[in-house]
């Protein structure tokens, strides 16, 4: 049953967040994740969303694969690399069929 991180992102120091970015890439894709959706929002059609906000959807075979994913030691330690540089929020989902 496929799994779905999806992470909203608001990036308060570009340079610092840069330092993050180089630090997980390619994590997902050694968890069996692939990216669908990585950007920009580029209209907010509905509530109170910031425009400058950017989402995240990648997809994972399993929740098992996602979550060793969002809590693998090589995550967390790019997660310290962006303490004050911008603010995530990742939410976990799980495609019933």
């Amino acid at each position: 049953m496929a799994a779905y991180i999806v992470a909203t992102v608001t990036i308060s120091d570009p340079v610092k967040f840069a330092d993050y970015a180089k630090a997980i890439a390619g994590l997902s894709e050694k968890h069996g994740g692939e990216y669908l959706v990585r950007g920009k929002v580029a209209e907010v059609l509905e509530g109170d969303v910031n425009p400058d906000e950017r989402v995240i959807v990648s997809r994972f075979p399993d929740v098992a694969s996602a979550k060793a994913y969002a809590q693998s030691p090589e995550y967390k330690a790019g997660a310290a690399l962006r303490e004050g540089a911008a603010s995530v929020q990742m939410r976990l989902l799980v495609d019933p069929a």
